[in-house]
């Protein structure tokens, strides 16, 4: 993605935001967004950013990249346990996984937040030119 990955203990952080994006496209996320806020936020390098379809896609989104950061013994700071809300997310530290619903995304707004950093679609990440879906 931005050149060297970052190190996260023995992760290679872009392969596990690559993991995670094609988990939430997997699942059928919608707009899949990759921001690389390193250089312009001490809070994280990356924010994923996805868009569910409904209150149960949310929460299956959010369980499936649980599923796949337990596995990878990767650790989590943080996640959202309930459910209704319109903005979900899930704390690796070095990246945040933001679900939100689409009403959710429309009004918060995040990506508008972070203009300054770089952004990556989905389809741009995994550079397949077959992936018409994003």
């Amino acid at each position: 993605m931005s050149g060297e990955p970052t190190k996260m203990g023995e992760f290679d952080l872009d392969d596990i935001v690559k993991e995670i994006t094609e988990i939430l496209d997997k699942k059928l996320g919608e707009e899949i967004v990759i921001l690389d806020v390193s250089k312009v936020s001490n809070l994280s390098d990356y924010f994923v950013v996805a868009t569910a379809n409904s209150d149960p896609h949310m929460e299956a989104l959010r369980e499936a990249v649980l599923e796949y950061l337990e596995k990878a013994s990767i650790p989590i700071v943080y996640y959202d346990k309930g459910r209704g809300y319109d903005w979900m997310v899930v704390d690796g530290g070095y990246f945040i996984v933001h679900i939100f619903s689409k009403k959710g995304r429309e009004f918060y707004s995040l990506e508008d937040l972070w203009l300054n950093a770089k952004r990556y679609t989905y389809r741009e990440l995994v550079k397949d030119e077959k992936n018409t879906r994003q």
